[in-house]
């Protein structure tokens, strides 16, 4: 027997999973039943590439939706905090370049630094989480550098 755990995250995360778990269902499980069939169609499933690549693509295809209804399942909907930084929360920072940058605050399921999306458990957003606009937040970088923050504002 497992022990489920609540999964937090914002509603747009929530919406987004939600989303790609229906288009997993409705459209990719039975694409490649298709393309299973067709392939063992061709015969002897010993030798059939197309086979054994459309077997694995379904593994990966379970393995995915398995995981997605485990976190749409447990989910428990964060909304943004007003007064201290949390998930959901767009941050408005200033590093000890002076530089500026802005990000908002998600789960690891849906962080993307690329495009402004900070995990709440990588290094900084961690740091971050509670802390509110002119407080400045130390916290080590993956390679072990020593950085500091000063919050600007959040939304």
């Amino acid at each position: 027997m497992s022990v489920e755990q609540q999964v937090q995250m914002t509603a747009e995360e929530k919406r987004r999973l939600e989303q790609e778990l229906t288009q997993l269902i409705s459209v990719k499980r039975p694409e490649i039943a298709g393309k299973i069939g067709r392939a063992a169609a061709d015969g002897d499933l010993s030798e059939n590439g197309a086979y054994h690549d459309a077997k694995e693509q379904q593994a990966h295809i379970e393995g995915r939706i398995a995981e997605l209804e485990y976190v749409v399942r447990n989910a428990v909907v964060v909304e943004p905090q007003a007064d201290a930084i949390g998930l959901g929360n767009l941050v408005h920072i200033k590093d000890e370049s002076g530089g500026e940058r802005s990000f908002r605050v998600v789960s690891k399921l849906s962080a993307r630094p690329s495009e402004g999306l900070l995990s709440d458990e990588s290094p900084l957003g961690a740091a971050l989480l509670g802390h509110v606009p002119g407080e400045s937040v130390s916290y080590q970088t993956p390679a072990g550098q020593s950085k500091t923050v000063t919050i600007l504002s959040i939304e």
